[in-house]
């Protein structure tokens, strides 16, 4: 095993196509570091980097205190489970998981012990005399997965590995990369577009745009405190609320505004956050209001929860346009702001289209964003 640096890494193509713009990010022994991102993001362009498969503009990658932009990819001791499975359909799942064994000279007898224990690792013991042909999606990417542990490298790399799987394939394959990942303790860098797949399988999050890590930290990090606008609505399913909107005088302290058909309702901020946004913001002063849909409840719901910081959510008055009931909440939309707004109410809160509904705004779990560089305020 072995840490990972990343340091100052740029990419920039032969036609001035600038990829990657300035990297840098430290990962420790037997982390699990998620990339995620949008298409073109440069995630798997910096993947590629550290497999060897890209050359790097400027800066270093080093894995453990060996700077191996040099260093051919067969050299790095790593090992990459790819979007598609690259099995070869004529051989069985033991021949392919000991196909780079073979390759590296292994004796048979440990070929033998290695490629038993992977199976029993990954409980496909049973799969071992079958062909790639006889196997469903998930399997195959067991076996992808089993050939990548047989190496025993100090560094694993997924790139979207589960993007071909079905939905409930997805979940249960999550759950088998993350015990993989607490029996071996690997260092592993996992690429996705997925954010429910970052949230639940990475120590570490970068999240990236346009070829620059926008925030990295632990997946709860980045829920609770985003750094911007752009992470805030791409960290979270179903999205962040955004709210644009106005801050006005309220007895001693700030309120956002909200707007609801034609109606305005004070919305107080909590102390701590009033403390930090009095310092540069004041009455007058747009500004972007950031609150998850599991901030805004049915107001009964949320008489009955424990609030933060002595903060009383307020409660306002809306017209339901649209309920999504997903069994354990219901997904209830109106808009604030002329923004359709997302709340989560309990599936017995009987929320129904066109009608009147109280909901409850807690602002003790919430961000504000400048409306003009998008970046969080509070």
């Amino acid at each position: 095993m072995a840490s990972l640096s990343i340091r100052n890494v740029r990419k920039v193509y032969s036609n001035g196509a600038d990829i990657l713009k300035g990297i840098n990010l430290e990962i420790q022994d037997g982390e699990f570091l998620i990339l995620v991102g949008g298409s073109g993001c440069g995630k798997s362009t910096l993947l590629n980097m550290i497999a060897g498969l890209e050359t790097v503009s400027e800066g270093g990658i080093y894995i453990g205190d060996k700077c191996v932009n040099d260093v051919p990819p067969k050299s790095r001791d790593i090992a990459m489970v790819f979007q598609s499975y690259a099995l070869y359909p004529t051989m069985t799942v033991r021949e392919n998981i000991s196909f780079g064994l073979g390759i590296r000279k292994v004796p048979a007898a440990e070929q033998k012990k290695i490629v038993d224990r992977v199976a029993e690792t990954l409980q496909m013991t049973h799969l071992l005399d079958r062909k790639p042909a006889h196997l469903s999606g998930g399997q195959r990417q067991r076996v992808a997965m089993g050939r990548a542990i047989a190496r025993n490298p100090s560094l694993f790399l997924f790139d979207e590995p589960l993007s071909n799987l079905d939905a409930k394939l997805r979940v249960e394959m999550r759950a088998e990369i993350k015990l993989m990942h607490q029996r071996l303790g690997t260092t592993t860098v996992y690429v996705t577009h997925d954010q429910v797949e970052a949230m639940t399988l990475g120590d570490k999050i970068a999240v990236m745009k346009d070829g620059v890590v926008q925030q990295f930290g632990s997946p709860q990090e980045i829920y609770d405190q985003p750094s911007n606008m752009f992470v805030a609505g791409f960290i979270g399913s179903p999205s962040m609320n955004f709210l644009r909107g106005q801050l006005i005088s309220h007895q001693d302290g700030l309120a956002f505004t909200l707007n609801h058909q034609g109606q305005t309702t004070a919305l107080p901020l909590p102390a701590p956050m009033l403390q930090q946004l009095r310092q540069s913001y004041q009455a007058g002063n747009d500004i972007v209001l950031g609150i998850r849909p599991e901030h805004v409840t049915d107001a009964i719901s949320a008489r009955h929860s424990e609030t933060v910081h002595d903060y009383k959510p307020t409660e306002v008055d809306c017209t339901i346009e649209l309920t999504e009931p997903t069994g354990p909440d219901t997904l209830v939309f109106s808009s604030f702001n002329q923004v359709r707004t997302t709340c989560r109410a309990h599936p017995r809160a009987f929320a129904v289209p066109g009608q009147a509904m109280r909901l409850a705004f807690d602002l003790s779990q919430a961000v504000f964003f400048d409306p003009v560089s998008e970046q969080r305020l509070a």
